[in-house]
């Protein structure tokens, strides 16, 4: 609140009405609650919501919308199973299928791979830093971590299957860094897979656990 007698020349400062003018004006510009929705949609990261959060991805050069494959559905006849459904369902193949699709990411999962792109451009792109960038990102999906291959290669390996966008910010997004030089897969399951001690509760001995599926191996960009 401004102080009304001090914006007033002395032969009005008792007119009831001029100062009561000048109390409204006052209330009615109050530049405070502009400032706190600027702070809370925009400036503060935890809180920002639509073009706030699309600022933040301008700023750390990451974008909300995904590149994800493109699995169309279709009418087809019992023989076609899987991939086909009956009448009133599925419409019919028109001939040709868009081999990807777009998905724009809600404020919430978008909000998290910014802070995950943020830490990324500030951190060292080795095992330590990429498994925190993985925990940060699936803090509540499961394990999931950075294997060292040798030769100049490295595997982010999932113990739980992704989404298809989770699958596209891992692949196509560039969140998480690559060491120059250095060749990555991805690989996810949601099953246990046959192993030696050095992999950890992860693995299973022979007999209990079948080998890693290539189906499940992705390119990492």
């Amino acid at each position: 609140m401004i102080d009304v007698e001090r914006t007033i020349i002395s032969q009005y400062g008792n007119s009831a009405t001029i100062t009561q003018l000048i109390a409204n004006m006052d209330e009615y510009l109050d530049p405070r609650a502009d400032f706190d929705a600027f702070y809370d949609f925009v400036w503060n990261v935890e809180t920002a919501q639509g073009f706030g959060l699309d600022i933040w991805g301008r700023i750390v050069n990451i974008g909300r919308e995904l590149q994800i494959p493109n699995d169309p559905l279709y009418f087809g006849y019992s023989e076609a199973i899987p991939g086909s459904y009956p009448f009133d369902e599925q419409p019919f193949f028109s001939g040709t299928a868009p081999a990807t699709k777009t998905y724009i990411l809600a404020d919430d999962a978008y909000r998290q791979l910014i802070l995950v792109k943020a830490l990324a451009n500030i951190s060292a792109t080795n095992a330590p830093s990429l498994n925190q960038l993985l925990q940060n990102m699936f803090a509540s999906r499961g394990r999931c971590y950075v294997n060292d291959l040798g030769g100049m290669e490295l595997r982010y390996t999932f113990e739980f299957l992704l989404t298809d966008y989770e699958l596209a910010i891992m692949t196509q997004s560039g969140a998480l860094p690559i060491p120059a030089g250095v060749g990555a897969v991805l690989i996810t399951t949601d099953v246990p897979v046959f192993g030696f001690s050095e992999a950890g509760d992860s693995a299973a001995p022979f007999g209990q656990a079948p080998f890693i599926s290539e189906v499940a191996t992705y390119e990492a960009n």
